[in-house]
């Protein structure tokens, strides 16, 4: 491994662009893993990896990992302690990053039934993280985000323990025309509501699959997004609270759709 140990090396200065900017990432078309778990689960995935880097001490406790991560990227490269700290997005850098390549066009086969989760414009990078988490530990078939936070976040990316790199998943920046789609596919819309009039989640059969709509976390679904949807459901609650976080209610719904 080729190492790097100066503050003004061009690839740590863009690592840690990369890591703050959606912008960049857009544009560069990357994004940044960190951390040992992330960053080995990516060989797994559905992503390549461009550049890796490690420290010393990291390579040493996961040297069998590290060979292989260097035999699949384009440059895999040695970092101080110094070095890993200033790149780091978080307070306790286990020194190991991966630069990787955003897919374009990222889509998925439907199967038979599918129950799909979408998400309309959920801005907060935990809830978007968390839902995607809960759907692969649920087995939830694809997960649709329309607009709202950048998937490559890196607090979503921790937030989802690695089932970003895994699940099936689609980002678009038309939800509408996503769903519509789906319909014509045949697949029923449902858009989550905390209305009373909506009908009850419990009541629903995904036995044919469906899609369930998981709004932004202020406003719910859009206009455009509810005049698509087939019916509008429900969680009923018994107690006071007026509405559910975004996650927590994407997970209630989650579960009633596999049981």
């Amino acid at each position: 491994m080729e190492k790097i140990t100066g503050k003004n090396n061009d690839l740590v200065k863009n690592v840690k662009k990369l890591f703050s900017s959606s912008k960049q990432r857009r544009e560069q078309g990357l994004f940044v893993l960190e951390g040992a778990r992330l960053v080995f689960d990516v060989l797994n995935s559905f992503y390549d990896v461009k550049y890796f880097l490690i420290t010393q001490s990291a390579y040493d406790k996961y040297k069998s990992q590290s060979d292989k991560m260097a035999e699949v990227c384009k440059g895999s490269y040695l970092i101080t302690d110094e070095l890993a700290y200033k790149i780091s997005d978080t307070q306790n850098s286990q020194g190991v990053y991966a630069v990787c390549k955003i897919k374009d066009g990222v889509d998925f086969e439907l199967k038979e039934n599918s129950r799909l989760v979408a998400l309309d414009n959920v801005q907060d990078p935990g809830n978007l993280g968390t839902i995607v988490r809960t759907a692969e530990a649920l087995g939830i078939d694809g997960v649709i985000v329309g607009g709202g936070c950048d998937i490559y976040n890196p607090k979503v990316l921790r937030a989802s323990m690695g089932s970003m790199l895994r699940i099936n998943l689609v980002k678009t920046d038309c939800l509408t025309d996503c769903l519509s789609s789906l319909k014509s596919k045949g697949y029923k819309v449902y858009g989550t509501s905390p209305l009373s009039s909506a009908e009850s989640i419990t009541d629903i059969d995904f036995s044919k699959g469906g899609v369930c709509v998981i709004g932004n976390e202020a406003n719910g679904i859009s206009c455009e997004v509810a005049d698509i949807c087939d019916n509008l459901i429900t969680i009923r609650m018994s107690g006071r609270a007026e509405s559910l976080n975004a996650s927590a209610a994407a997970s209630i719904i989650m579960w009633e759709m596999l049981r």
